[in-house]
């Protein structure tokens, strides 16, 4: 008599015969072979274009990670720090070119997830402002695959502070607004009404549409000589600052090129005062950074740090220790 066992039921990795005392029936085991517990995904933002504005513990991810899958905009100097048995996957969309696809992106996370890797999806900014994080996030759930977002310092505010543009500013500028250049076709029309009155618009991936996005919003009230900044390659060695009015920002630039952001509001004329950024004296290699402690030394720093304050939890504890208040059953 045989018996057969269904490999889906079983955890075992052989296939094996066991014979009964006696030699009257024998038993065949059919197994699967285990799989590997699915890797972490890990969305982090890699910055606005310096390497040093990457967060610590984005870096650490990305110097222990199996996998790298990386866009256009990640600073190239970062991809240095990778393990050289890591693989890097560059997945990055430009303007105008055929790219990889979100869906294709989506499927090579879960793959490579599902084969036990430790799996980086690096994004230039944020991955959750125009990022399409959080649909990847969504995915990763759906198909339970573990996963972290690490977020990163948006162009929004990076770019803008480098080219010396303060998005508020008490009395003048009180709240801001950030929308994408470019609709998706099944997306509503912007309440381009809303938009002319907000004290500071910040515009992401503009470049094509400036022209429109001007039309909209002078036809809507703005006035015309509202000031206007196109920060091009922001934080980095190749940063381009452009300034003007709405009405004249076209006669300043004969192109405006990818990738861009633009700032339109009063906060624009500070940019005299305020600018204190050198495209020029930028680290060229992060390993060069001042005192040579980025990104090499961070995790020793970070650890001392960690080890600092237990030390000083457990000498505070000794001085002030914690007090047990007994209770004493009442005699009958």
């Amino acid at each position: 008599m045989i018996h057969k066992i269904d490999a889906r039921t079983h955890p075992n990795s052989a296939d094996r015969s066991i014979e009964s005392p006696g030699g009257l029936q024998t038993v065949t085991l059919t197994f699967k072979k285990n799989k590997p517990a699915p890797g972490t995904v890990y969305i982090a933002g890699a910055g606005p274009g310096d390497p040093e504005l990457m967060t610590v513990k984005a870096m650490r991810v990305l110097q222990s990670a199996d996998v790298v899958v990386f866009d256009r905009l990640v600073n190239p100097l970062l991809l240095n720090e990778i393990r050289p048995d890591a693989r890097k996957i560059s997945v990055g969309k430009k303007p105008g070119r055929a790219s990889v696809s979100q869906t294709e992106i989506n499927r090579i996370l879960v793959t490579e997830a599902r084969m036990g890797q430790t799996v980086l999806r690096l994004k230039g900014g944020d991955p959750f402002v125009f990022g399409r994080g959080g649909e990847e996030c969504l995915e990763l759930a759906a198909e339970g695959i573990p996963f972290e977002v690490i977020p990163g310092i948006s162009s929004v505010t990076g770019a803008t502070a480098y080219a010396g543009i303060p998005l508020t500013m008490r009395n003048l500028a009180t709240g801001f607004s950030v929308i994408s250049g470019h609709l998706h076709p099944d997306s509503p029309e912007y309440d381009w009404q809303a938009l002319s009155q907000t004290p500071t618009l910040v515009i992401l991936m503009g470049a094509r549409n400036l022209n429109l996005i001007i039309d909209r919003l002078t036809i809507h009230g703005k006035d015309g000589d509202t000031p206007i900044a196109l920060i091009h390659e922001g934080t980095t060695a190749r940063q381009q600052v452009t300034t003007g009015r709405l009405s004249d920002i076209h006669t300043k630039c004969s192109e405006v090129r990818s990738p861009v952001l633009i700032v339109i509001g009063e906060v624009v004329r500070f940019r005299e005062e305020i600018a204190w950024f050198q495209p020029g004296t930028i680290t060229e290699d992060i390993r060069d950074a001042p005192e040579a402690s980025y990104p090499k030394q961070v995790k020793a720093t970070v650890d001392a740090a960690v080890q600092a304050r237990a030390v000083s939890s457990a000498q505070a504890k000794s001085i002030h220790p914690t007090k047990h208040t007994s209770k004493t059953a009442a005699s009958p």
